[in-house]
């Protein structure tokens, strides 16, 4: 009777033991929050193959289910705080949307910094580990990047010198590029992309700066009549910076098994890889626009530019180095990974 009691024990223990197991190799199905539309070029070209790509990796024990177009509700500048406080478990957003929120990270977006968004994305994350990781600390990182050149999407006409600009309502994403744009003369419109197209359609602002990327999400091409370019051999105008950050107590909670899969998925290599998807998506979005008109500011009048620019770079490095940083280094180290990557691409 003892002999079959403590049989019965051991065999309870070990239904235990494997069932617990069994759980621990349950597929984890991770919620991912993002503000463009499903069949925006970020989401098919960029977020859903990763997705598929952790699933592959795992065998699909990771498995992702997205959420496009703020679904689960807040706005674009609140999806920081979803994704760390656990509403989420990642998400895609500009750490530009919370205006001031990532000072360091923006010198990204000073003007004329970005030429090849593949180069640049590596550069960024290269810059945040050694530099930034403290306005990071309450995520888990997966990679951060940029997209590519930024270009003037206009209602009523073309711009082809900074006169062009003067008193028209542009609509940009961030504080550096709306300070740029007020230093070029225009009166800058700060707002998320969701909000472009209807406020170009009820006349708000009179254009807009994203990249051609942007373009299928808000049908801007159906909205606008010209499209202005800046010349492809220069540095771009402006570029924005992107993160796509976990929650990091989701991370952590994972097997090593699949903390391996997302680690092998995230970093340096993953960050320019986006920044190449997105460089792809610009040309597939630059086609949407062939019924328009298009014109390329040259390089003689984009030197002025850069004078008008100069300014803003300088505020930026005083405005860091007023918190106790370096800012001349700061940017200095910007500008020589972003060279780094780029001859390393060649």
């Amino acid at each position: 009777m003892i002999r079959f009691a403590r049989r019965s024990l051991l065999g309870l223990a070990l239904t235990g033991l494997f069932s617990g197991g069994a759980q621990a190799q349950e597929a984890v199905t991770l919620k991912v929050h993002h503000f463009l539309p499903a069949g925006s070029y970020a989401n098919t070209m960029f977020i859903q193959p990763w997705c598929d790509k952790i699933a592959k990796e795992s065998a699909n024990k990771l498995k992702c289910q997205i959420y496009p177009s703020m679904q689960l509700g807040g706005t674009p500048p609140q999806l920081f705080d979803q994704v760390r406080d656990g509403v989420v478990d990642v998400i895609w957003s500009l750490p530009g949307y919370t205006a001031g929120r990532f000072p360091l990270t923006e010198v990204f977006e000073l003007p004329f910094m970005m030429q090849n968004p593949e180069a640049t994305s590596k550069a960024l994350w290269d810059y945040i580990q050694a530099h930034d990781t403290a306005e990071f600390k309450d995520v888990k990182p997966l990679a951060f990047h940029v997209h590519g050149d930024g270009v003037f999407h206009m209602r009523g006409k073309p711009v082809n010198t900074l006169a062009d600009l003067k008193g028209l309502k542009v609509r940009a994403p961030t504080r550096q590029t709306n300070k740029f744009l007020a230093a070029l003369g225009a009166t800058p419109v700060a707002m998320p992309v969701p909000a472009v197209s209807e406020s170009l359609a009820k006349g708000v602002i009179d254009g807009a700066v994203v990249p051609y990327e942007v373009v299928p999400s808000v049908k801007i091409q159906e909205i606008v009549k010209y499209h202005s370019e800046t010349d492809p051999a220069e540095p771009a105008f402006y570029t924005s910076t992107f993160m796509f950050v976990m929650n990091k107590a989701r991370y952590e909670g994972l097997s090593p098994e699949l903390k391996k899969v997302i680690d092998a998925n995230s970093g340096q290599a993953f960050s320019g890889h986006i920044g190449k998807v997105f460089l792809a998506a610009d040309a597939e979005g630059k086609k949407l626009t062939a019924k328009n008109t298009t014109n390329v500011i040259p390089a003689a009048e984009l030197a002025h530019w850069k004078k008008a620019g100069q300014p803003i770079i300088d505020g930026w490095i005083a405005e860091v180095g007023a918190k106790g940083h370096n800012g001349r280094q700061l940017y200095d180290n910007a500008r020589a990974l972003i060279a780094k990557h780029q001859t390393a691409a060649k």
